[in-house]
């Protein structure tokens, strides 16, 4: 895997991935930048957030579940002071379909936490707690 960010001006970044993909990253202007981006802790956990759908999506398809749409909204805490880095992160997926069966989007968040979320499990590795809920909406 190989990522570049190049330096703009101020505190903004544009990030490109290996494959080709660019982001732009700003500071708020108290750091001297413009607001123009999303923050650099902010994709570290718009990352997980994808890493983990990603993966629960995959396994409740592979269970031929009829999602019509997963969302997952995630609430951080940051130490104090500098570093500040997360110290909590709480993961509330929404999955919404057609008679969806509650053991299915329980196991798949489940297995994303604990076997396939790269993001997750190195997260949680290093201190980070991460906890995890989900609704179920019906789509009927």
């Amino acid at each position: 895997m190989h990522a570049t960010v190049k330096w703009v001006d101020g505190a903004q970044f544009i990030g490109e991935s290996g494959s080709g993909h660019s982001v732009v990253m700003d500071g708020p202007p108290d750091h001297g930048g413009r607001n123009l981006g999303v923050r650099p802790m902010e994709m570290l956990l718009l990352g997980l957030g994808g890493c983990s759908s990603f993966d629960v999506m995959s396994i409740l398809t592979k269970a031929r579940q009829a999602v019509t749409d997963c969302r997952v909204e995630l609430e951080a805490e940051r130490a104090e002071g500098i570093p500040s880095p997360f110290t909590k992160i709480h993961m509330q997926f929404i999955v919404t379909g057609k008679d969806l069966k509650e053991t299915q989007v329980k196991r798949a968040v489940e297995l994303s936490a604990t076997k396939y979320c790269s993001a997750s499990i190195m997260l949680e590795a290093a201190g980070v707690e991460i906890t995890h809920s989900y609704e179920i909406h019906s789509a009927d």
